[in-house]
């Protein structure tokens, strides 16, 4: 199997990137490695912040930790009910994500709901630890879209932009994902058939980091508790809008076909939007008063 990942309207040519290493004859998959990392590094993020805002980081881990363990069955749950056609004649299968199969908006709306048991649990305001975990958050979404890089899934129909990625035909996730149009463009060379795609993980990676970065930087303006939440809510709803249109492996809901992301993210940024104008009214009532 041919492993090179090429983007070359960059003229960047990658040999050989595989999608595992072998440690002491056990196999573990670079998927894997870089959702753990990102966790890491955001739960790090989350703790280094609760410090300065006044919460007690050891309350914060462990709303973490729990929050972590929701999330990812949430991601799967989500990832296999809207892809059941999939896993319906090998159900030992749905307990396999070492290949991938985790839904992010299911990892998010499992995550927020344990975050807010715990934190009433922890008489931690949810609000506040929201606005925390929000930049933890991203900071896990940057790194794990990585993972999808390792395991060919997740990418856009054919283009050939400037970050159009080039990949091995018989090295994709699953054959599902390539269109006549990928095939139309595919290019052979060697005995290899390449297919040109967006790569939208990095798409939404580079979102998520900018949205990182705005976030970071109004910390010291924040008005409200929930506002840098809400923030995150409708921004990374609008970009992953846009990214969802272009991938060939959309989950779809029933009866209507419409991509579960795109009608999820459409939800969101409205409630999104409504929490944040009633938090601003809020906030300026409460300083009209304090005047």
């Amino acid at each position: 199997m041919n492993m090179d990942i090429n983007f070359p309207n960059l003229h960047i040519y990658l040999e050989h990137v595989g999608k595992n290493i072998n440690v002491f004859g056990i196999t573990i998959a670079y998927y894997g490695m870089i959702i753990a990392l990102g966790m890491l590094l955001g739960v790090s993020l989350i703790l280094h912040r609760a410090k300065k805002d006044g919460l007690d980081p050891d309350q914060c881990l462990d709303i973490c930790i729990f929050t972590i363990i929701f999330a990812v069955i949430g991601a799967r749950i989500y990832y296999v009910v809207f892809a059941w056609d999939y896993y319906k004649d090998n159900l030992l299968s749905v307990f396999n994500i070492r290949q991938g199969g985790l839904a992010i908006y299911g990892g998010v709306l499992a995550g927020v709901l344990t975050a807010y048991i715990m934190c009433r649990i922890k008489k931690i305001p949810f609000l506040q630890f929201a606005d925390l975990a929000a930049p933890g958050l991203l900071v896990g979404q940057i790194l794990g879209r990585w993972g999808n890089f390792f395991n060919r899934e997740a990418f856009g129909q054919y283009t050939d932009g400037l970050f159009a990625m080039e990949l091995p035909l018989n090295a994709v996730r699953s054959m599902d994902d390539i269109t006549q149009e990928m095939l139309a463009h595919a290019r052979v060379a060697d005995g290899v058939t390449y297919v040109q795609v967006h790569p939208t993980f990095l798409y939404e990676s580079l979102w998520n980091l900018a949205l990182l970065i705005f976030i970071l930087a109004m910390t010291k303006h924040k008005k409200f508790h929930g506002e840098f939440f809400y923030f995150y809510l409708f921004f990374y709803g609008l970009g992953r809008f846009w990214i969802e249109g272009l991938r060939t492996d959309q989950l779809k809901m029933w009866v209507t076909g419409f991509p579960v992301s795109q009608a999820l993210a459409l939800v969101l940024m409205a409630i999104a939007l409504i929490l944040f104008a009633l938090g601003l009214h809020k906030s300026k009532q409460n300083n009209a008063q304090k005047l």
